[in-house]
């Protein structure tokens, strides 16, 4: 074999990309015995991994004189998380000066090994068939954030089962994600409220247990979070916990399922003491389960504590010291509780800084958690308020994958890439990537998997940014898919995925916090034209149909190996699906007059979209159950049953 140099797509392929590579002439060969030396007593999933990908490449671990050395060194200097990395013909040595920078080491060569057999140069093939070596090469790495992680929505519907969990942690770890929350508003098995998750498929003690065990021994902190102020209308519409909410009566909020108009009270009251009780009682539950000393208390979008309705039971409060004032003393309130029970509260940040006066007086010990899922969210003003306070915070952006169907590609990287240029450069601590589920949870889990790549590439190393900007030039997000998440040979699926995350931008009605084709779906009943749709048109609609049934063709392409390749496949045609489902649906609405309903439409025409959506709700159903707990799939397929109804009306 001639002597190898390293080509950029090498480097390209591999997530997160080290910070510092410096190329040598060269190479390590992968084949015949190799000799594996671990420390002395050294052993973890990482280095289990290593010796998988090694052996799925032939190459037998033995006595051999070439050796993959494990040096664990604490005069080496690395960073906590930090290692290096050197190759060269005949060794290869990875030195870090604590266990876990050695596993992130671990973790960049197993990708060195898995992507091996993709090494080329711009003349032709760099390796002869079967065989094959890395370029030599050394690597000094360190993460940019200490904080790396992914928040999945489990109250929004989709619970995801434990095997699709355990699936997802080992994924996240070789990515060197450091963290993982599970957001709760009622999916956790309270022992004496069953009544607010009977029929959820909650979490139970010993599976968060489990789950905690799980992410312990792959470097990642299962931090709990339970909602603590908002977003408890699960709870508080029952009679029996009504009389702690702000507003007992209700007020009609943005969260009900689909088809509800009715009334709900939504946050707990802050003045009143029993709410503390309440949460007390909770929290002495929830923690012991998690070995965290972090906890996510939410304190989010308190909609209805609002001085203005005059409904509110702190209206008199809010009157006397004004709405940020009380939120602040409630916040303070909730700290003592996490403080009292060895926790440090992570909350989001949003209601405090509709008020940055106050900002200064958060205890100083409280994690601001910043959340903002557009492409033009201002990370870079409110990094400079959480910042100036001293307030330790994290940069929280999202997938976008919710309330879109497939995704929304472009948004998702613009905001990512923001959050972790103006987290990084204003100190923040972590960066936590979101995954919601509002509107039913209709988007499939592949649908994140994007996001969850791009985060951990950027929250390792910010100035990777770059090369995330041109992916309908190089496909560098589809190739990077399928070695590392879909596994399917080739790149259909990852070619599949990234075109229907970007077909939504054509069809020439923006959205914010969702797509047009969402819309559709979601407010299909609309008494008159939803805001949202008003720039819906035809030859766009033809477009995005265009796109998607294009994309689904190259799943012609791909050849399912294993159960998990075969549901992604699925996945993906479902994605493709409806995405065509919902742009003709647009196409009938548009030409029919937005302000007419579904009802009107022509007898016809209805049949044939019913005909179109209804193999469509039963593989939504099939699916589901794939990766998901039954438990909320009757609510989330009302969202699409809902249609038929009417088509078929």
């Amino acid at each position: 074999m001639r002597a190898m140099t390293l080509p950029v797509p090498v480097l390209d392929l591999l997530v997160p990309m080290p910070r510092k590579v410096e190329q040598r002439p060269g190479a390590f060969q992968l084949s015949g015995a190799l000799s594996l030396r671990p420390p002395p007593g050294f052993a973890s999933p990482a280095l289990d991994g290593l010796r998988l990908e090694l052996e799925r490449r032939g190459v037998a671990l033995g006595d051999g004189t070439d050796a993959i050395e494990l040096v664990l060194d604490g005069r080496a200097g690395h960073p906590r998380e930090g290692y290096g990395l050197v190759i060269e013909p005949g060794l290869v040595r990875v030195v870090a000066s604590k266990g876990l920078g050695l596993n992130n080491g671990l973790r960049t060569l197993t990708q060195l090994v898995r992507v091996a057999e993709k090494l080329w140069v711009t003349t032709g093939p760099l390796q002869e068939p079967g065989a094959f070596a890395l370029p030599a090469l050394a690597i000094e790495d360190s993460p940019a954030f200490e904080r790396r992680g992914v928040m999945l929505d489990v109250s929004r519907d989709r619970v995801p089962r434990m095997d699709y969990l355990f699936r997802l942690i080992d994924r996240l770890a070789e990515w060197k994600l450091n963290e993982l929350q599970l957001y709760f508003e009622h999916a956790f098995a309270y022992r004496e409220h069953e009544l607010v998750w009977r029929g959820v498929d909650p979490f139970t003690h010993d599976e968060i247990r489990a789950l905690d065990r799980h992410c312990a021994a792959h470097g990642i902190e299962l931090v709990p979070n339970q909602q603590s102020f908002g977003h408890l209308h699960h709870w508080l519409k029952h009679e029996e916990y009504r009389h702690l909410a702000e507003v007992p009566e209700g007020i009609v909020h943005p969260f009900l399922g689909a088809g509800e108009t009715h009334a709900e009270p939504f946050s707990l009251c802050p003045t009143d003491p029993n709410s503390l009780a309440f949460l007390g009682e909770l929290y002495d539950e929830l923690l012991p389960c998690f070995t965290s000393r972090d906890f996510n208390v939410g304190l989010d979008e308190t909609i209805d504590l609002d001085c203005d309705s005059k409904k509110g039971r702190s209206a008199a409060a809010i009157r006397e010291k004004g709405v940020g004032r009380v939120y602040l003393d409630f916040l303070k309130s909730v700290h003592g509780l996490v403080s009292a029970r060895g926790r440090r509260m992570q909350f989001w940040a949003d209601i405090l800084l509709n008020h940055p006066e106050l900002v200064p007086e958060v205890p100083q010990d409280a994690v601001a958690m910043l959340w903002g899922y557009e492409a033009d969210h201002p990370f870079e003003q409110q990094t400079q308020t959480l910042a100036d306070s001293g307030l330790p915070f994290y940069v929280c952006p999202g997938t976008s994958s919710w309330q879109s169907i497939g995704g929304r590609l472009d948004n998702m990287l613009a905001n990512v890439r923001s959050a972790a240029r103006w987290g990084v450069e204003r100190g923040a601590r972590g960066l936590l990537i979101t995954d919601w589920g509002d509107r039913g949870h209709l988007q499939a889990p592949s649908v994140s998997w994007p996001g969850f790549m791009v985060a951990a590439d950027l929250a390792w190393a910010p100035s990777n940014g770059d090369r995330w900007q041109a992916i309908g030039d190089d496909l560098l997000l589809a190739r990077c898919l399928d070695e590392h998440v879909f596994r399917s040979g080739g790149f259909a699926a990852g070619v599949t995925s990234v075109a229907l995350a970007q077909a939504y931008r054509v069809c020439g009605a923006p959205v914010r916090n969702a797509s047009a084709l969402s819309v559709l779906l979601t407010k299909f009943d609309a008494a008159s034209p939803a805001p949202e749709l008003a720039a819906l048109r035809v030859e766009g609609l033809r477009s995005v149909q265009h796109i998607v049934r294009t994309a689904v063709g190259t799943l012609g392409f791909l050849e399912p190996k294993s159960r998990e390749a075969e549901c992604t496949f699925r996945e993906l045609l479902w994605i493709g699906k409806l995405l065509d489902f919902a742009s003709e649906l647009g196409v009938a609405r548009v030409e029919s007059g937005m302000d007419r309903p579904l009802t009107e439409l022509h007898r016809s025409g209805r049949r044939r979209l019913a005909e179109q959506l209804a193999p469509l709700v039963v593989e939504h159903r099939a699916l589901w159950l794939e990766r998901s707990r039954p438990g909320g799939l009757d609510r989330s397929a009302r969202w699409l049953e809902r249609i038929l109804v009417a088509l078929r009306g």
